[in-house]
């Protein structure tokens, strides 16, 4: 008996679409590219480029791919073209896809890039909340406290609405507004466990950052505790900064 192979238009819509959002990333270049703009940061065409050591007309071809197939959005200024993650699912899109890889087979070469890659295993942006050991820790004591429910698919608990209330002078209204879950878990890529998304991650990352209890370190996408806000943590959280690891 002859089994019959439907023509490639037959093909479901869906596996067309995930067939050529696996191109778009399928590219090291624009790999790169996207790996850079999970700081939630716009950058220019001419930074991409130098980033990613490619010439800069090679560089706005691949931006204009990663544009038109909805990974990334395009901002004119005068005579810059500026870039950025189209939305916070195309960052935790990206994330989890890193979550999934192997650990690098080959250590850093230098103490430059050595320390590079420790700082952003202590503590990192993921698009616009904290990731790394530092995200992970605060995600844990904030499950520990009762204020994020792990356990009933990763919300934030009516204790958690009030800490943010309280620790960090939220809205809870803001927390619920628009299409964008209040909460929900990012797995991340180097501690391969979750940290703290959505809305209630944003506006935790955005709190630390506004009272300078987090400070980004150079202009990538790396981030420290300061002494404050080890200090801070401590009282709100109960988090042990030195023990965890993240000073």
């Amino acid at each position: 008996m002859t089994t019959q192979v439907p023509p490639p238009d037959a093909a479901p819509a869906q596996s067309i679409g995930l067939a050529r959002l696996a191109g778009l990333l399928a590219d090291r270049t624009r790999a790169a590219f996207c790996l850079a703009l999970l700081d939630g940061r716009a950058w220019t065409a001419g930074e991409l480029a130098a980033y990613a050591r490619v010439a800069p007309s090679s560089a706005s071809e691949h931006l204009t791919r990663l544009t038109e197939g909805g990974l990334l959005v395009e901002h004119r200024q005068g005579r810059h073209r500026y870039v950025q993650l189209a939305s916070p699912r195309v960052a935790e899109l990206i994330e989890g896809l890193t979550a999934h890889l192997d650990p690098p087979a080959e250590r850093p070469r230098g103490l430059r890039a050595a320390n590079a890659s420790a700082a952003l295993a202590r503590g990192r942006t993921c698009y616009d909340h904290l990731a790394g050991r530092l995200g992970v820790a605060v995600t844990d004591a904030m499950t520990g406290r009762g204020l994020i429910d792990q356990d009933g698919g990763f919300a934030l608990t009516a204790a958690g609405r009030t800490w943010f209330a309280e620790a960090l002078a939220t809205d809870t209204a803001t927390l619920r507004a628009g299409r964008r879950p209040t909460a929900r878990g990012c797995l991340d890529w180097t501690e391969r466990r979750q940290h703290l998304a959505g809305v209630a991650g944003a506006r935790l990352c955005a709190g630390l950052l506004e009272r300078a209890w987090v400070r980004r370190v150079g202009s990538g996408r790396a981030v420290r505790l300061t002494p404050a806000g080890a200090e801070a943590l401590r009282d709100l959280l109960g988090l042990d900064a030195e023990a965890a690891g993240l000073l």
